[in-house]
């Protein structure tokens, strides 16, 4: 078929370079330049991260269609974008014919982290296949990438004869969705992103505490501070980390570049500093995290982070340090509660 171009009422100046024509499924596409290609068993994705703005395009494998493309696009706005979003400004675009495809799309805005991500869902049928295209973007200039990518792409109706005689066989082909707390469905790197925190109090009655927090970037960066405030310590401990994070499945791995440890005199309150007494060794570990995200709307979305062993980052959660540890962070939207001690740079 000709490609079937979807006119999208949003406009950008954006200027879109792309690379050679691919294959996937029974579609045919040329993909943005220069994005990050990941490939799972039921879509293939290509992402791109600027910054805090980032985008997203994925194709999915084709399934049997029930004969309507409106309830086909339906099905799939379900599957994939309903089933792991809450999303607002629902929209969708009428059906467009051209050499026996029909294709609509529909579209919608999604919280991340507190910023706005828009997406939109193009589903093609000529009712006996139909196959999706998601598009999840933060900034407007991306949806250049995605009307060049619709524009460029071909369904091959040979290899849609062949895909509906498989289909048949399985009727159950699972979609998978895109998460908000499964950021590996987004882009592995986007699972983690954000500031966790991990705060407890020393004590009822005391004004004490410790608190923890990983800044994990969206270009694969991680910041870790350390603070303790405890009335039973006669000094401030603070300590801090910065490296590299790679995201595989649900195993989080950091790679620390630099970090210090140090003890501070304290004053009369706990927010105020007093002069540095030394400075301590810090030991740079790589470890690897199992993590799972929660979602939990009355609490608040958090991370588990599980070790085999104690890291001293961490700490340790018993006597013995060879002991697996599991830590949970909270997700926190606001600004982070560890100041820094002064003349602190990162």
């Amino acid at each position: 078929m000709k490609p079937i171009l979807l006119f999208i009422m949003i406009t950008t100046i954006a200027i879109g370079v792309f690379a050679q024509k691919q294959t996937f499924d029974i579609v045919s596409y040329t993909p943005p330049a220069n994005w990050n290609k990941d490939t799972k068993g039921d879509y293939v994705s290509y992402s791109r991260i600027d910054g805090a703005s980032w985008s997203q395009i994925a194709v999915y494998k084709s399934r049997q269609s029930s004969g309507n493309i409106e309830e086909d696009a339906q099905k799939d706005w379900q599957d994939i974008v309903l089933a792991g979003h809450t999303i607002e400004q629902e929209d969708k675009t009428m059906p467009k014919s051209d050499e026996g495809w029909q294709v609509m799309s529909r579209s919608g805005i999604w919280q991340y982290n507190g910023t706005n991500v828009a997406t939109v869902l193009t589903t093609y049928s000529n009712g006996n296949v139909c196959v999706s295209v998601l598009w999840n973007g933060t900034a407007q200039p991306y949806m250049k990438n995605l009307k060049d990518f619709i524009a460029s792409i071909n369904l091959d109706a040979n290899n849609v004869i062949q895909k509906n005689n498989s289909v048949m066989n399985n009727q159950n082909n699972n979609l998978e969705t895109m998460d908000d707390n499964n950021p590996a469905s987004v882009s592995e790197t986007f699972s983690i992103a954000g500031l966790w925190t991990y705060y407890v109090s020393e004590g009822v009655g005391l004004s004490g505490y410790m608190r923890r927090e990983y800044q994990f970037n969206m270009d694969g960066t991680y910041t870790y501070r350390n603070k303790q405030w405890l009335t039973t310590a006669p000094n401030i401990i603070f300590m801090h980390e910065t490296g590299t994070y790679t995201v595989q499945g649900n195993q989080l791995t950091l790679t620390p570049k630099k970090g210090k440890a140090g003890f501070w005199g304290k004053k009369s309150s706990t927010k105020e500093w007093g002069p540095l007494k030394k400075s301590s060794n810090y030991k740079l570990e790589k470890t690897t995290y199992t993590f799972e995200t929660i979602n939990d709307p009355t609490y608040g979305n958090a991370v588990i982070l599980k070790a085999a062993n104690a890291t001293q980052r961490d700490g340790a959660q018993s006597n013995n340090d060879n002991n697996p540890i599991e830590v949970r962070y909270s997700l926190r939207t606001s600004a982070s509660s560890i100041d820094n001690p002064p003349g602190f740079k990162l």
